[in-house]
């Protein structure tokens, strides 16, 4: 029986224990490459950073029910509180992936954990930069560059 041909990169990730911070930011690093243009051209400097969990500001502020219902957040540099504009930047942008949230997401729906770190970041990022829901599926589902 001849051996099929793979038409597509694939990474294969087995992880014997759940996958650390440092795994997930490994995983956003390489989501970086993949990116919609539409997004890379609003980001000049973008430092990702992964947490447990949202701390009790950010729950607080945000309203949230449980610590898992927020997945990811970004934070505009441009921005002193959300919807007031800073004139001088003075720092990059900066995207926080919750790990546990993330990892909750990714037992109950057995995505691939590169797909789903992918939805997650273009979700919160085209939120961010007022891509409307239509915008956002778009490119979930146009721009995955073999991907999927």
């Amino acid at each position: 029986m001849a051996s099929k041909v793979m038409m597509k990169q694939e990474l294969i990730m087995n992880f014997t224990r759940p996958p650390s911070a440092d795994d997930i930011l490994a995983v956003a690093r390489q989501v970086m490459d993949i990116l919609p243009d539409e997004l890379i051209q609003k980001i000049e400097e973008l430092d990702i950073q992964c947490e447990e969990f949202p701390d009790e500001a950010v729950a607080q502020e945000m309203e949230l029910e449980s610590s898992y219902d927020l997945l990811a957040l970004y934070h505009s540099a441009h921005e002193i509180a959300p919807g007031v504009q800073k004139k001088v930047a003075n720092g990059d942008d900066r995207l926080v992936l919750y790990r546990r949230p993330i990892l909750d997401l990714w037992a109950e729906t057995n995505d691939d954990l590169l797909v789903l770190v992918r939805e997650i970041m273009i979700e919160e990022m085209g939120r961010a930069h007022e891509f409307n829901d239509a915008d956002i599926q778009t490119m979930i589902k146009s721009h995955h560059q073999g991907l999927l």
